[in-house]
């Protein structure tokens, strides 16, 4: 079944960007002007997804309300200039469907994609993590046809120092990527300690599941944290040999943390036409 959902998990409450996110959620911080959200929204609309879920929180209202926009505040938007932005808020509600579901507590990313289940259905899904951006959607594009072809689970891989691996989940795989850099993993370890760590590949917070992952997240026991974690889930399919993998060199910036955010919002903005080369301007003279 061609893969049309994708699902946002945005109910984290962004403790390590106080105190700004008191008032603005995480993931409508923006780069440059355009929220992170909106940029993972378009990267799974530009590998084919045309239904967005976003597992939110009560407490974060302007999510919502970003994702409902109202006519006039597309035509300001517009009147501004920014005619592309406008574009794609345009979109949403007409020729891309979203839906906000929401999680009541925080129980771990296991957890807050089972509270997508309703929305969802049926059928394989997309999940992307909102502190995670690409550089466009050729990654999951990827990804979604491999899944078609093999009809198995898919998971984004990144290769990183080992010094770093100890901050994501880490996999193991049967022998080195193809050309096109598929692998089968067997084995994958949450945040394992350097030399513990199976591999210098990272999970990078983008996966394709297929529809039995919500019953897999349902039986599974929490962690000795009272979480759910994906990585369980994913771990009881590796050892099934029914896990696959894509190792990429896409660009990626990990905005989980304001040293994070920032960098990707003076990489992103100098790839711009609108602002690239009046910002490259502006450092050179002043730092150069």
């Amino acid at each position: 079944m061609p893969l049309h959902t994708a699902v946002i998990p945005a109910a984290g409450m962004g403790t390590r960007f106080l105190p700004a996110t008191k008032a603005v959620p995480k993931e409508l911080m923006p780069i440059f002007d355009t929220p992170a959200l909106q940029l993972v929204m378009d990267e799974a609309i530009g590998a084919g997804c045309d239904h967005i879920v976003v597992v939110s929180s009560k407490a974060k209202t302007g999510i919502e309300a970003y994702l409902a926009p109202s006519a006039d505040a597309v035509k300001r938007v517009r009147d501004s200039g920014r005619t592309e932005l406008a574009d794609r808020l345009a979109r949403i509600g007409s020729d891309v469907r979203v839906s906000v579901v929401y999680q009541d507590a925080p129980r771990g990313l296991g957890h807050a994609i089972g509270c997508a289940r309703s929305a969802v259905g049926n059928e394989p899904f997309a999940v992307l993590l909102p502190d995670e951006l690409m550089g466009d959607s050729s990654l999951l594009k990827q990804m979604s046809d491999m899944f078609l072809q093999n009809d198995k689970s898919v998971v984004g891989l990144k290769q990183v120092p080992m010094t770093e691996v100890s901050a994501y989940g880490c996999v193991k795989t049967t022998s080195a990527p193809t050309a096109s850099g598929e692998v089968t993993v067997t084995d994958v370890v949450e945040k394992p300690a350097m030399h513990e760590a199976p591999s210098d590949l990272i999970l990078i917070g983008r996966y394709v599941l297929h529809a039995g992952m919500f019953d897999m997240l349902d039986a599974l026991k929490p962690a000795p944290s009272g979480e759910i974690q994906l990585t369980d889930a994913l771990l009881i399919e590796a050892q099934a040999g029914d896990l696959f993998g894509v190792v990429s060199n896409i660009a990626r910036f990990d905005t989980g943390t304001p040293m994070g955010w920032l960098q990707a919002v003076i990489e992103l903005t100098l790839q711009r036409k609108d602002a690239g080369a009046e910002l490259e301007a502006w450092l050179k003279g002043k730092y150069s």
